[in-house]
């Protein structure tokens, strides 16, 4: 079993080309499948139905919907009910484009862990994650959730991640494993075999080693084999997504973009990892 090359949509979009182009691009550079970044309370009826016939037109199959949403721990429960539904609207669009999982952001401890107790917006999240679950669930969806490289984000090493998927305890929420935020949270490659059958999506990306840039494979200092090796080895039926951060060219989106699909084929092809 190996894995799918994909592309985080974002890309294209962040360069001022449009949603059409950037998926006949991706299929077109040769990915195998695409994530999109699209917020259902922005689009509108055109655009989802743009986005389910692009992407079956150019056969790229949509593996994740990314989806920012801090407020789901924020103080105030009225803002927690918003977001609850807003995920909730990104879980049925997900559903509709056919995709396989949520990649869910969660936020950050609130005024650095002052005033209100750490433990308290722990479980906060810990509630309406389990509640995202089920609904994913009740679609046949999962959730992926992101560990960060910051300091005060509630998910940001291998250990806070295992302890919150054990406290969540929900078949349908599961990690994403994004190998720049490791290098950048010094998580070492070995300690992720503690995700085993607990991961369901990978993000691959390159950096400085200081900064959150999500760069092209080679522009930075990550060393992707050790990474790539306990991936494989986790057997995840899933695809590894190219994130890229701002092209420092936006004319020359089209090249970065290949520059990054070559640079992670490489790697993936070296490590046996890709289908």
């Amino acid at each position: 079993m190996g894995m799918k090359l994909g592309l985080i949509n974002s890309a294209w979009a962040q360069a001022g080309r449009d949603t059409a182009f950037g998926i006949r691009m991706t299929r077109e550079i040769g990915f195998d499948c695409i994530d999109l970044f699209a917020d259902p309370l922005e689009i509108d009826a055109r655009e989802r139905r743009l986005l389910r016939v692009e992407c079956a037109r150019n056969n790229l199959p949509v593996i994740s919907l990314a989806c920012v949403a801090v407020g789901l721990i924020d103080p105030a429960p009225p803002v927690r009910r918003f977001h609850q539904e807003r995920c909730r609207k990104y879980l049925d669009l997900l559903h509709e484009v056919e995709g396989r999982n949520l990649l869910l952001v969660l936020g950050e401890y609130i005024w650095e862990k002052q005033v209100i107790p750490p433990a308290e917006q722990w479980a906060w999240a810990i509630d309406e994650v389990r509640r995202l679950g089920d609904h994913a669930a009740t679609l046949g969806l999962e959730i992926a959730l992101e560990l960060e490289p910051f300091k005060l984000s509630l998910l940001n090493d291998v250990d806070s991640m295992s302890s919150f998927l054990d406290a969540v305890a929900h078949p349908a929420v599961k990690a994403n494993i994004d190998i720049s935020h490791l290098e950048l949270s010094r998580v070492g490659a070995e300690e992720l075999r503690r995700l085993k059958g607990r991961a369901c999506h990978v993000h691959l990306s390159d950096c400085d080693g200081k900064a959150h840039g999500d760069l092209p494979p080679g522009r930075g200092v990550v060393n992707f084999g050790p990474y790539l090796k306990e991936i494989r080895d986790l057997g995840i039926d899933g695809a590894v997504s190219i994130e890229l951060e701002f092209a420092p060219r936006p004319d020359q989106i089209v090249e970065w973009v290949r520059e990054a699909y070559e640079g992670t084929a490489k790697l993936m092809r070296e490590a046996g990892l890709r289908a």
